[in-house]
């Protein structure tokens, strides 16, 4: 009996010198997983999460774009400035029928005289064959009428001007101040061409002015369109004759 016993205290000493080496061992060995029952984990992990009904956005860094210290200036449009045309000023044209034009004449005067009528305003070149070349003229207006038969004395091209006195002091009074002398140019009033009548101060002369053809308009000389009396200045001479109707 006593050695039964001793026995099986031997047994048990090894046994548990096995058990104690065994779990020293396992100490450093790779644990088994600890699974947790879902009933018991569930509660648990529902307070880990977000709260219903907050929604929680993610902070995402956003960059800025970073400013240039120096940034070139747009190309900036420049508009030239635009000269407006100049306004045209509008001169009222004459009568066709101040128009140079051949006529049939039947005066007495001889081819080569000049012939005006200051009542209808024309100025007649007399032709052989009974006719005549007919222009328009301005004539002497009221007050500065006259009449008579004179020759021509000169021919100038692009005259110059020079108002006798009394038209200066006439001309003063109505507050227009005429110069003592104009070059001959196309801003004189003699215009392109002149023939110069007899001793007068009349003259048969071109015009800065042309609608006034065809009225009684002048301070007793004859004025055509300048390119009229250029075509007659070509036609006649010194000496021809002209009579003022």
């Amino acid at each position: 009996m006593k050695t039964a016993f001793c026995s099986l205290l031997g047994a048990v000493a090894v046994l548990a010198a096995g058990a104690t080496t065994s779990l020293a061992n396992d100490r450093y060995a790779d644990m088994p997983p600890v699974m947790v029952s879902p009933d018991l984990s569930a509660p648990w992990v529902l307070q880990l999460g977000h709260a219903p009904g907050i929604v929680r956005p993610s902070r995402q860094s956003t960059q800025q774009p970073l400013r240039r210290l120096f940034q070139a200036e747009p190309d900036r449009q420049r508009t030239a400035a635009v000269q407006q045309p100049a306004k045209r000023m509008v001169m009222p044209q004459i009568n066709p029928i101040y128009l140079p034009q051949e006529v049939a004449y039947g005066g007495p005067q001889k081819p080569g005289t000049i012939v005006i009528d200051t009542k209808q305003n024309f100025l007649f070149l007399v032709e052989k064959d009974g006719k005549a070349r007919r222009y328009g003229v301005g004539t002497g207006k009221p007050g500065f009428e006259w009449s008579g038969t004179h020759k021509i004395t000169d021919k100038r091209v692009w005259p110059d001007w020079r108002p006798p006195a009394a038209m200066i002091a006439r001309e003063a009074a109505k507050g227009r101040y005429l110069p003592t002398y104009l070059a001959g140019g196309i801003e004189n009033p003699l215009g392109a061409r002149a023939l110069y009548l007899g001793t007068t101060e009349y003259r048969i002369h071109g015009t800065n002015q042309p609608w006034t053809i065809g009225g009684a308009v002048s301070s007793g000389c004859i004025r055509m369109r300048n390119e009229d009396v250029v075509d007659l200045y070509e036609r006649v001479n010194v000496g021809t004759t002209v009579e003022v109707i």
